[in-house]
């Protein structure tokens, strides 16, 4: 193989992978659209709560921690609801 013909093949790999994924994103927002939703909510939560000041008499760390849960917990569910 010459080097073009390397180069659309290696271009044609990655295009068929952003599809598949974005085949998968979309899926997801599609048939479960307040799991995403609340999924997307939680990770900016955990964000501003990583960000926020640590003093907080240990209730940041708390709530941090509970999102974290939640976080997993959505996730957990969203995939359990594509596998029935």
């Amino acid at each position: 193989m010459n080097a073009p013909s390397i180069r659309r093949a290696g271009l044609a790999g990655a295009l068929v992978l952003i599809a598949g994924i974005g085949f998968l994103a979309g899926r997801a927002s599609a048939d479960q659209p307040h799991m995403v939703a609340a999924l997307e909510h939680l990770k900016a939560a955990r964000t501003e709560l990583e960000a926020a000041e640590v003093d907080k008499g240990g209730h940041r760390v708390k709530a941090l921690a509970a999102v974290k849960e939640a976080i997993e917990h959505v996730q957990k569910g969203i995939e359990f609801d594509r596998h029935h």
